[in-house]
């Protein structure tokens, strides 16, 4: 019933759409926002973790069409390490023209495969945080011996949502409003043979970052819960 009544709403939204044809977003949602800036607001230290150089995340091949300039204003590409010794791999593209599907570049089903990983999905699910669930895509990277474990999200304007209907329903409710929203891809990796642990792992590092951020900051990773 739940499944049903999503796709009735989207039928809905889709024909409100095709109605209003000659609406054309103009307004862009970034213009009317504060800049974030990704390397000052997301800090290198909080909460048991720090960052490190000896492993980079995997990053959108820049042979992919419109390349990742043009697709993004502003990329962070980190690791952070415990006070074990257990790591992270943190990505954040932000774009600041989120209309269309160019972001779909980055997504790591698209990116990783891009660079020869096979990438198997595992679950949409919710990760709990203080502040309510984020809806997160589960997935596992894998090339040769490397088997990475993959939490991410993606935010359009004010929502969090997973890629395909929800990221659809989402562009089409600013567009209705002649808005076009801005948004962010978050994602979360770790070098793991055990995807349960990875997974905990990275409920616990996304938990802690968040803990750490200033409000605004936080809304702008995570939407309106």
């Amino acid at each position: 019933m739940r499944v049903t009544r999503r796709w009735a709403i989207g039928a809905a939204l889709l024909a409100a759409a095709a109605a209003g044809a000659a609406l054309r977003p103009t307004r862009l949602l970034a213009e009317d926002r504060p800049r974030l800036d990704l390397e000052a607001v997301v800090p290198a230290r909080f909460g048991g973790w720090r960052a490190t150089d000896d492993l980079l995340p995997v990053q959108a091949s820049l042979d992919l069409p419109a390349g990742v300039d043009r697709i993004y204003s502003q990329v962070l590409a980190r690791s952070y390490v415990d006070e074990d010794g257990r790591r992270i791999m943190l990505s954040i593209a932000y774009g600041g023209d989120q209309r269309n599907d160019r972001m779909q570049a980055h997504r790591p089903e698209f990116c990783y495969a891009a660079q020869g990983f096979e990438v198997r999905p595992v679950r949409d699910e919710r990760l709990p945080v203080t502040a309510g669930s984020i809806p997160v895509r589960r997935l596992l990277a894998q090339r040769a011996a490397r088997r990475e474990p993959i939490t991410y999200w993606i935010t359009i304007g004010d929502r969090a949502a997973r890629p395909g209907l929800e990221r659809k329903l989402a562009q089409l409710r600013f567009g209705l409003t002649g808005t076009i929203p801005d948004g962010m891809l978050v994602r979360v990796s770790s070098l793991d043979s055990d995807t349960t642990s990875g997974y905990a792992l990275h409920d616990r590092f996304v938990g802690d970052l968040l803990v750490s951020l200033p409000p605004l900051v936080r809304t702008r990773l995570l939407g309106s819960l």
